[in-house]
């Protein structure tokens, strides 16, 4: 299922990629949760203008936490890192007269380590426009099942949420 999900995501982009409302761009941020120093990764989206100030699309990219290493008792132990791949809906609403927007991507975060299930994927972001492109600051979070071993001393499946405060730039590709 997951392959189907990036090859299709893979598709879109690539026939879209000549056109106008393309966009490909980068991020870094710091998590919010434990199990992680910082993420960065890379992003893609293409959005038509549906209505004034208005565009609707998709996204994609990846987005990786590199694990964070930690102490029980006199031994030390590194987590694995994960990433998760996007596969959402985007949006974004930019306000008349000012270079500034709200957006926002909402999907399903595929997971690409065993130990982490995908799960719901939203990206809140506040943009500044530019000639060149858009840069913004979000919270990125992903929900779902984590096999939590890895990342404190109490083992078993839990229920959490991946999340980071991140700052990206997206290139407009015309």
């Amino acid at each position: 299922m997951k392959k189907i999900f990036v090859a299709a995501a893979i598709a879109v982009f690539g026939f879209t990629q000549a056109q106008e409302g393309f966009k490909l761009g980068a991020h870094i941020g710091a998590p919010t949760t434990g199990n992680s120093d910082f993420t960065l990764g890379l992003d893609a989206a293409y959005r038509w203008n549906l209505a004034k100030n208005f565009d609707l699309g998709i996204a994609t990219g990846y987005s990786h936490y590199v694990a964070k290493s930690y102490r029980y008792g006199n031994a030390s132990y590194k987590g694995d890192d994960f990433g998760f791949i996007p596969v959402a809906v985007s949006g974004k609403y930019s306000f008349n007269g000012a270079p500034i927007a709200v957006g926002l991507d909402l999907g399903y975060g595929i997971s690409t380590n065993d130990n982490v299930n995908g799960g719901l994927y939203a990206l809140p972001k506040f943009m500044y426009n530019m000639p060149v492109g858009e840069l913004y600051v979000g919270y990125q979070s992903i929900s779902g099942k984590y096999d939590r071993r890895y990342y404190d001393d109490h083992p078993g499946i839990g229920k959490e949420t991946v999340g980071a405060v991140i700052v990206g730039f997206n290139f407009n590709l015309k």
